[in-house]
């Protein structure tokens, strides 16, 4: 089973993941992460690459499109020391968090998550895009972030810190 929130109160226009990963009492450091779909305005060049978005450089005053690559596979203590060290906003994406043992081959036997377009949030019961996922944030469209987990204490530990989040089946009816 899938348990799911969305919180559209307490993170307006941004998600930033130090807030979410202490809501879930860093439980990030247990999974591996595969990052898809990102578009981070970011102020390190560190998190910068992460950006799954065709990004821009500058040569001699013109724009040249620098290509992205479609996902990054982090370990939870990479992704947790990289938003330490910049924990900028969020307005796509899609982390999905992997037990340790499942080899990211495993993983990309399934289509790349996004953020956008992907029904199965918004249905009943909601789905996580990779069946092999434990976790998924989703930052959506710098208007909210949503949190599906197969564990529902992760679920509530995120719905103790955020109170006015809404159970995301609730929100789907």
């Amino acid at each position: 089973m899938v348990y799911g929130v969305i919180d559209k109160e307490s993170s307006r226009f941004y998600t930033f993941l130090t807030t979410v990963f202490e809501a879930i009492d860093n439980k990030q450091l247990n999974y591996n992460w595969l990052i898809t779909n990102a578009e981070i305005v970011a102020h390190s060049e560190k998190l910068d690459a992460l950006n799954t978005s065709v990004r821009w450089r500058y040569e001699n005053g013109k724009p040249i499109a620098v290509p992205a690559p479609d996902y990054h596979f982090l370990s939870g203590e990479e992704l947790t020391n990289m938003i330490k060290e910049d924990d900028s906003q969020w307005i796509w994406g899609v982390l999905s968090g992997f037990e340790k043992s499942i080899p990211l081959e495993e993983i990309l036997k399934y289509p790349l998550p996004k953020a956008d377009g992907y029904e199965g949030f918004w249905n009943n019961p909601p789905t996580m895009q990779v069946a092999l996922a434990s976790l998924e944030i989703v930052p959506w469209d710098g208007s909210c972030v949503l949190l599906l987990s197969k564990r529902k204490d992760i679920i509530d530990q995120f719905k103790n810190a955020f109170p006015k989040c809404q159970d995301l089946s609730s929100y789907n009816s």
